[in-house]
């Protein structure tokens, strides 16, 4: 917080860098209709960059669609109005978007989203859950008694990162302090700066049994459903904690529930859950070993102004041929 008790400026986070696109790819300039509802901060960040707001029809030539809420308001869009060439989603997970992404998988629309935006609240509410569950905090909260000395340090743990992106990468800077072993588990075999090992999927239960700490940050997509499951927790130590701040569907609701039931893993922090919102009375709530945040890792006060820059920055690409951030490939799903 600043001293005037607003939220201090976040800066974005990118996993790679920007792309310069080859002609074929790149959208035609035009007018930019911001949707389902043309927030007046969005429009004028479009407007600052040099960007034409109007209302959506034949002319549009780019799309900054706000609401990840009403996502399936957007499949019919492109079908009605083919020639919008440039399409900015609101969040860093593209999966509410799945379907219409599939459909429109080819050169046009260019896609982008909000990857890296986010990622500095995001890893610095992962590492507020992680140093929680490790200091036993949620059985302090609640007790009323002095009771035992219990409590772990993160201080050369060894952790997992599931996924590579802009949480990743700035997870690895807050946790540089605490000098911890950090393995990444990505798509590719490509090291990541700053991890001691990077694996891919394909050896994640390799590396489940010797981390203290997992932390979910990968994508949503149709292939990594349920990425944390009965089998993967069974891997885990039972001292080890899991902390998600990715999307709930990527780890088995049931399976965790009773993973912490059982003594299996020693706690989870969640930011998401599946389903979400977790309903009232679900296991989980009552669950001692357990932390739930409601999908507040972002608040909007935080990832407003982010999203804004995001705009401005695909706008400028957008009308100037420079190079866009955060493009999304259909076909992986992120």
């Amino acid at each position: 917080m600043t001293s005037s008790g607003g939220s201090v400026q976040h800066r974005e986070v990118l996993a790679s860098p920007a792309e310069e696109l080859p002609a074929v790819r790149r959208p035609r300039p035009g007018p930019i209709a911001v949707l389902p509802e043309p927030t007046e901060f969005f429009v004028s960040a479009i407007q600052e960059a040099g960007g034409i707001v109007e209302p959506l029809s034949a002319a549009t030539r780019g799309i900054v669609w706000l609401s990840y809420a009403r996502a399936n308001e957007f499949s019919g869009i492109l079908d009605e109005y083919p020639d919008v060439d440039w399409v900015q989603l609101p969040w860093a997970g593209v999966d509410a978007f799945a379907g219409v992404l599939a459909k429109h998988s080819g050169t046009h629309p260019l896609w982008t989203s909000a990857k890296g935006a986010y990622a500095e609240p995001v890893a610095e509410h992962a590492l507020a859950l992680m140093l929680a569950l490790l200091r036993q905090l949620p059985m302090r909260i609640v007790a009323r008694s002095w009771g035992p000395k219990l409590g772990a340090s993160l201080y050369g743990a060894r952790v997992v990162v599931v996924g590579a992106g802009g949480i990743a990468v700035e997870l690895l800077r807050l946790l540089e302090p605490f000098r911890t072993s950090v393995t990444i588990v990505r798509r590719h075999p490509e090291p990541v700066p700053g991890a001691e090992r990077t694996v891919t999927a394909d050896r994640l239960h390799e590396v489940l049994p010797d981390a203290d700490v997992v932390v979910v940050a990968a994508a949503m997509t149709k292939d990594s459903t349920h990425l944390m499951g009965e089998a993967e927790f069974a891997a885990m130590k039972d001292s080890a904690i899991l902390v998600n701040v990715a999307r709930g569907g990527l780890v088995d609701t049931a399976a965790l529930t009773a993973a912490l039931a059982s003594g299996g893993i020693a706690g989870a922090g969640l930011d998401v859950t599946d389903p979400e919102p977790l309903p009232d009375g679900h296991p989980l709530w009552s669950e001692p070993r357990a932390i739930i945040t409601p999908h507040s890792a972002d608040t909007p006060e935080m990832t407003t102004p982010l999203l804004a820059e995001r705009v401005k920055t695909n706008v400028r690409a957008f009308l100037d041929h420079a190079k866009f951030v955060g493009i999304v490939d259909p076909e992986a799903g992120y």
